[in-house]
């Protein structure tokens, strides 16, 4: 029995488990490997986006050997709805200024690109060194705007999914496994 979502959901709520929760720890300490390579001499900042990324950025960091320091921005295109509007708002800003700094940003997932287009020509018009972006998940098919995603956890299909810090209504963030949600949960 899944532990982590309500009685009523077990076994109807998802359609797929597509990333279970050893894949996505063996894929990270792969990608941990590289970024401890590319940035060993760098004054780097790991920035998050909230809120889907907070376990990713937990898990990935835990894997570094690098000294990082951390911020975080709240960046949203999807309200409440399962398809990015393409409209970028800024719901919390950083803390600090990136200025001269090594930025890597840490996403959940990369959908159209356009918010992550937005979000790394904000940072690098704020003067950063450099800006390389890290995403967990990423679905080409969906993809619109021409971005470089330096180091990329899993590309998937191009269906809804939740769990490893992401949602729907604020739902299913705590799973330890990325799933497709079952189109009849979010089709009512």
């Amino acid at each position: 029995m899944i532990i982590w979502v309500d009685a009523k959901d077990v076994g109807t709520a998802f359609k797929e488990m597509l990333i279970s929760e050893a894949q996505m720890q063996a894929r990270l300490g792969e990608i941990a490997a590289e970024i401890d390579r590319d940035y060993r001499d760098k004054n780097v900042v790991v920035i998050g986006v909230l809120k889907g990324a907070v376990m990713v950025v937990a898990d990935l960091l835990r894997k570094l050997h690098i000294d990082t320091t951390m911020d975080w921005m709240a960046v949203s295109s999807y309200g409440s709805g399962t398809k990015s509007s393409g409209v970028v708002r800024i719901l919390k800003d950083l803390d600090n200024s990136v200025t001269g700094r090594h930025v890597l940003v840490i996403e959940d997932i990369i959908d159209s690109g356009l918010t992550l287009s937005w979000l790394v020509s904000n940072l690098k018009a704020r003067g950063a060194a450099s800006v390389e972006v890290f995403t967990a998940l990423r679905k080409p098919e969906a993809q619109v705007a021409d971005v470089h995603v330096k180091y990329v956890g899993f590309d998937i299909p191009n269906e809804f999914v939740v769990g490893y810090g992401l949602d729907y209504n604020e739902k299913y963030r705590n799973l330890p496994f990325v799933a497709t949600l079952a189109p009849h949960v979010y089709e009512n």
